[in-house]
């Protein structure tokens, strides 16, 4: 048997945070202390390597001899906990606009899962995998997130089948929020194309009718100098994904239940958030 040692590239800031998240819910559940195996310290610790490293789970528990079980029963902990913390949509509506922001972007990704063997019917009467996306070819989860103008993630939503759409999957999610804040507090989102037909106040790129593609008709001069002046805006918001999937690799491929793939997504927000300064 072979040891080494390793560092975990996050500031012990992060993981006294996420170990006082700990420490609340076992005083809410009335833990005693020392009931634990692992104090809230290297709970935490565990939790940020397998969001980090995504170090699989039963190798986590070797590590800290504990079971697989219990190593698996204290990563959905740290989950929880940290996903608690998110900001719900109104809260990061109101933040953006407090913080200067003319318009958030709003944007949709596949989380990538392992394979379910899920049914569901089409909208076409026939079955299909429900968490396989036509689009991206691979089984996952879907969500969808706003930014700031910058490209900072502010948002997550709660996942939904790869195999719903993202305009569906904002419909049940976002759309509602969205056109409250674009009347009540002027300030309005951008989309992809995908998004097209939202409504007011989701801002899309202008598309050609079907009579305009039939005769071969081009944009006006107006409309093709607004769609690459959208295109360049929006195009930020891919940055909130990266900063997401790039950091806490964990989210690169969802090796737990898919249904979780949302609160997974809201928990990394959190630290992100926190390692951004955004939580004290």
């Amino acid at each position: 048997m072979i040891t080494y040692s390793a560092t975990l590239d996050v500031a012990d800031e992060l993981a006294l945070y996420l170990s006082g998240l700990l420490t609340d819910e076992r005083r809410r559940r009335g833990t005693a202390i020392g009931r634990r195996a692992l104090s809230t310290f290297h709970q935490a610790v565990m939790g940020l390597r397998w969001f980090r490293d995504r170090t699989a789970i039963p190798a986590l528990a070797r590590d800290n001899n504990i079971s697989r079980a219990t190593g698996y029963r204290y990563i959905d902990e740290v989950i929880d906990v940290l996903a608690n913390k998110a900001p719900d949509l109104h809260q990061a509506l109101l933040t953006a606009k407090n913080d200067g922001a003319r318009y958030v972007i709003l944007d949709g990704t596949l989380l990538p899962c392992d394979r379910l063997g899920e049914k569901t019917t089409s909208v076409t009467g026939t079955e299909i995998d429900r968490w396989y996306s036509g689009k991206h070819r691979q089984h996952g989860g879907t969500i969808q997130a706003l930014t700031t103008p910058e490209g900072f993630p502010i948002w997550v939503s709660p996942v939904e089948p790869g195999s719903v759409h993202d305009i569906t999957a904002a419909e049940n999610h976002a759309l509602g929020a969205l056109y409250w804040a674009a009347s009540q507090l002027d300030l309005p989102t951008l989309a992809d194309g995908g998004y097209h037909g939202t409504g007011a106040g989701v801002h899309t790129i202008i598309k050609r009718s079907k009579a305009a593609h039939v005769l071969g008709s081009p944009l006006n001069t107006d409309h093709r100098t607004h769609n690459p002046l959208q295109r360049s805006l929006r195009a930020l918001g891919e940055r909130g994904f990266a900063l997401l999937t790039q950091r806490w690799r964990t989210l690169q491929r969802i090796t737990a239940s898919p249904r979780k793939t949302g609160h997974i997504a809201q928990a990394a927000l959190v630290l992100t958030h926190h390692e951004h300064g955004r939580i004290h």
